[in-house]
């Protein structure tokens, strides 16, 4: 049956095919952004242009309106959250954040992999009055964000809440992150990567398939969090020599000393275990299945 859904985001990276799929699915899609970015869903979706950062603005365009499902894909904090509380509260059958893998830096590391009940997020302090809204903390509050906005969703009980914990994505042409990039070059311009350590791995989840499990999330009954990842993790180390392979070019490599580390460089190892996923019947691709696939694209864009 067809279901009234809204993207808060969804013009780029896997929020575009994540609308692209509900769309396909028939559904009646909303998306609500600040209307910078063009989309290309022609006529087959409502554009709702708002400042999901104002409440009032938020109130005043969902004024009245039910949502079967709200995928949110702009929830950075929790003020983020306290708005959506308060907006959807009692008027959504499903609230789906978009979170991310890196919560789990918010722990002591580990060797193993982390499933949701290492991050008690009930028991997290909420700070309202730190300006999380400030670009300049943008990066540096990136990690208390998205926990703090978890625990708020949740501490606030007004909606059916689900956070989806994705490994880091790849692949697709819209990947504007330019983390994967970062190897193919480094590999066409036979420079050297600097890494930390060889055995640090962490989860990777492919672009399509981030899509493919928020649509499955939206569409189950359970809450809480879930984390979702491809099987098979990866160091930078070991990622950078799969970039070597896929373009049949040297890959070299040497033990960082000074400077900056690449995107993925760990110290210690953040993978996510998806045993909760699996055990409520969703069955991830093994990273090998696209990795390859993933790095040629991104050096068909480097050409």
């Amino acid at each position: 049956m067809p279901k009234n859904i809204l993207v808060i985001g969804g013009t780029r990276f896997f929020g575009k095919l994540l609308v692209q799929r509900l769309v396909r699915a028939g559904h009646h899609v909303t998306i609500a952004t600040r209307g910078y970015a063009p989309d290309p869903f022609g006529d087959r979706i409502t554009r709702v242009r708002v400042d999901r950062r104002n409440e009032h603005a938020m109130r005043a365009a969902f004024a009245g309106v039910k949502f079967d499902i709200v995928y949110d894909q702009m929830c950075y904090s929790p003020l983020d959250a306290a708005i959506s509380s308060r907006v959807f509260g009692g008027n959504v059958g499903r609230y789906v954040m978009t979170s991310t893998i890196d919560v789990y830096r918010a722990l002591e590391p580990q060797s193993q992999a982390f499933d949701e009940e290492s991050l008690h997020v009930d028991a997290q302090p909420i700070d309202t009055a730190y300006p999380w809204h400030d670009p300049a903390r943008a990066i540096d509050s990136y990690v208390a964000g998205k926990v703090q906005a978890e625990a708020y969703l949740y501490r606030a009980g007004s909606m059916p809440v689900v956070t989806v914990r994705l490994g880091h994505v790849l692949g697709g042409p819209d990947d504007f992150t330019g983390r994967l990039a970062h190897y193919v070059d480094l590999v066409r311009q036979g420079a050297a990567l600097q890494y930390t350590s060889a055995k640090a791995r962490t989860s990777f989840l492919e672009a399509r398939e981030a899509a493919d499990f928020l649509v499955w999330a939206g569409a189950q009954a359970f809450t809480g969090p879930v984390n979702a990842a491809a099987d098979g993790a990866l160091s930078a180390y070991e990622l950078h020599g799969r970039v070597g392979a896929a373009l049949n070019a040297p890959a070299r490599m040497r033990k960082l000393t000074a400077g900056t580390p690449s995107p993925f460089d760990l110290v210690t190892p953040l993978m996510l275990d998806t045993g909760r996923a699996k055990e409520l019947g969703y069955r991830f691709s093994g990273t090998d299945d696209w990795i390859d696939s993933a790095i040629r694209q991104h050096d068909l864009a480097y050409v």
